[in-house]
């Protein structure tokens, strides 16, 4: 049955890709001199004004699960990331920026243009915030594992707590996203394009933060990070299977 519904999912997103059209020009992100993180302008601003409804928000989201999994979790190896639990801002500024250019992401594209208006994106994004973030997801795996972890709490409490928490919370009215359950891969991906100028749509002040780090550092701190979790936010443990 699960594979069925995944077909379906993927069929339905290969119709919507197929009349997508190509992504929109290139807006000015933060190589532009003149790039303000997050202005507060267009779709994202109307989106965040609408109360979203999450009967229509998973109807939504149909689309999504195909890559992100009707739960939301992503895939451990980072290609896509664990969605659950998000912030409604952070989800909707990221589909907006995705839609107007201002994040660059091809893949990501063809299924976000497939949500008609900014009621939608305020629907689907409450209902992906509703899901539970699971626990089991993408973390280090290394030998060193152990020694990975502690170097990257001492770097994460230093200069990304402030941001992000001590659970990986995020702050929902500043647009800083929840990173506990987050994939390592994904994480490590993402901080790494950041400090290399690649993720357009980055917040400076981020960038100061972690454009000094080396490839190291990075590595332990998305190794702390992915090991994060929100207390209260986390899916229930799986209950065991009766003998």
């Amino acid at each position: 049955m699960k594979k069925l519904i995944l077909a379906v999912s993927l069929a339905m997103v290969a119709a919507g890709a197929a009349h997508a059209g190509p992504p929109p020009p290139k807006a000015h992100g933060i190589e532009d001199k003149t790039y303000k993180w997050n202005a507060q302008e267009g779709e994202k601003m109307e989106a965040l004004k609408l109360k979203g409804d999450k009967t229509r928000g998973e109807e939504g989201y149909e689309v999504c699960g195909a890559c992100h999994l009707p739960s939301g979790a992503g895939r451990p190896d980072g290609t896509f990331p664990q969605l659950a639990g998000q912030h409604t801002t952070v989800l909707i500024k990221q589909m907006a920026d995705i839609r107007a250019g201002l994040r660059d992401n091809p893949t990501m594209y063809p299924f976000a243009a497939t949500l008609i208006d900014p009621q939608e994106l305020a629907d689907v994004a409450v209902y992906i915030e509703s899901l539970c973030i699971p626990t089991e997801h993408g973390k280090y795996e290394g030998p060193d594992a152990a020694t990975q972890l502690a170097t990257g709490k001492g770097l994460y409490e230093k200069e990304c707590k402030e941001c992000h928490g001590t659970n990986g919370e995020g702050v929902k009215d500043k647009f800083y996203p929840v990173i506990a359950g987050q994939h390592y891969k994904y994480l490590l991906r993402q901080m790494t394009e950041i400090r290399d100028g690649h993720r357009r749509n980055a917040n400076p002040d981020m960038v100061k933060v972690i454009k000094k780090y080396d490839d190291k550092q990075l590595v332990a701190i998305s190794a702390y990070q992915s090991s994060l979790v929100m207390p209260g936010n986390m899916c229930k443990p799986k209950a065991a299977a009766k003998k």
